[in-house]
């Protein structure tokens, strides 16, 4: 914004006052302080804070990954001890059946000794046998029998034999299959523990991911509440910088134009107009309505024109400037315009302070958005705790 002159009044170049209001609405100082951008702003925060949502969902996806590993290691684990028991159990019945073919194979020896044995005594004993059991036999019939039961004998012994062996083979069969059996499980437990090693590898490289993303989610954490408090620190020092400024400009406006309402010094007249000049002023005061809120030097200006005086520029503080020259109240007279370069009241009045017309009796009046008729000391009370009211004829046009 530039400002430069154009005699004695002060006009905003390439700014309305309409703008100006829109810019400083919500300011709390009494000069345009310039916005320094932070070196750590909100988009770095928002930047930080993306990152890690993402990085929690990377979390809670390698997290899913390593719960899984486990559970299906856990099942694994299962299977490789379901397998070592029935590996343990196969051992054992083939312990028992190996057990059985020694029992045989002894029972076997045992039965081929007995068997030699007695074909070597028949051999020894030849045709003496056979005449014992001839002539021992009381009738045909009991021999016969003796020679039946003879051979049955024999017969039996090599039938026991027979079994005997059979029943090894048998054994050995059965040894056969479980040791293949046994093979198998083996075979099958091994695959089971190479297959636990490979998922103890992968849980191992999921968990060091996993270490990596929290690590990585506690720096950007960090980062952030570093941003957080970078920004916070920046913001509290621009604070400061701006209350200083603010109190340097206040201190300027009291260096020029006093210290506020406590230096407007005088007795207030109560006489009223006394020259048709003042007369036409007042009377245009109580004729001229609101032009609006926040345009009192408009107004004020209107009312100079309606009452034939023509129209001023500038607004309350480029008025307070050119033409206020005096705080003693006994310099007030009917006419005469009270304004003040800034107050504190609104942001707007801090730029470009406020300005009334003296109407005589102790009283003035003002648009505040209405047409507003106030004691002049309560209005020099409430708008004199920035700058030194002041008052003067507008234009320098001497009414009186």
């Amino acid at each position: 914004m530039q400002i430069k002159r154009t005699g004695d009044p002060l006009e905003l170049n390439n700014i309305s006052r309409r703008d100006a209001l829109r810019i400083f609405a919500g300011a709390g100082l009494a000069t345009v302080l310039p916005r320094v951008a932070l070196a750590v702003g909100q988009k770095d925060v928002d930047s930080t804070n993306a990152q890690i949502e993402e990085t929690k969902k990377q979390l809670a996806k390698v997290q899913g990954e390593l719960d899984d590993i486990a559970a299906e290691y856990e099942k694994l684990s299962k299977r490789q001890s379901d397998t070592l028991d029935q590996i343990e159990q196969t051992q054992g019945k083939i312990t028992d059946v190996e057990k059985d073919i020694s029992e045989k194979e002894d029972e076997l020896s045992e039965k081929k000794k007995r068997l030699a044995k007695r074909v070597s005594e028949s051999y020894q004993a030849g045709s003496a046998g056979f005449l014992d059991v001839l002539f021992s036999s009381a009738s045909f019939e009991e021999l016969e029998s003796n020679v039946y039961y003879m051979d049955k004998i024999s017969e039996s012994d090599s039938r026991m034999i027979q079994e005997v062996k059979d029943l090894k083979a048998e054994l050995v069969s059965q040894r056969d299959t479980l040791q293949e059996q046994k093979a198998q499980l083996e075979s099958l437990s091994a695959t089971q523990q190479k297959q636990l090693k490979e998922m103890e590898s992968k849980q191992a490289e999921t968990q060091s991911v996993l270490a990596g993303l929290s690590d990585q989610q506690k720096k950007l954490m960090d980062q952030r509440d570093s941003e957080l408090a970078a920004m916070a620190k920046e913001k509290a020092e621009q604070a400061a910088a701006a209350k200083k400024a603010a109190a340097a400009a206040a201190a300027r406006n009291s260096s020029r134009s006093g210290a506020g309402a406590a230096n407007v010094t005088g007795a207030i007249s109560s006489g009223g107009a006394t020259t048709g000049s003042q007369q036409a002023v007042v009377s245009a005061c109580h004729t001229t309505p609101s032009p609006g809120l926040g345009l009192c030097a408009m107004w004020v200006s209107q009312v100079f024109s309606n009452a034939g005086y023509g129209y001023a520029s500038g607004n309350a503080c480029d008025m307070y400037n050119a033409w206020c020259t005096s705080s003693n109240r006994g310099d007030l007279k009917p006419g005469m315009i009270v304004a003040v370069s800034s107050h504190a009241h609104t942001a707007a009045g801090r730029i470009y302070g406020h300005i009334g017309i003296y109407v005589g009796g102790g009283v003035m009046m003002d648009n505040v958005g209405y047409i507003r008729t106030i004691n002049v000391n309560e209005w020099i009370s409430y708008y004199g705790t920035t700058v030194t009211p002041r008052w003067g004829w507008l234009m320098g046009i001497k009414l009186a």
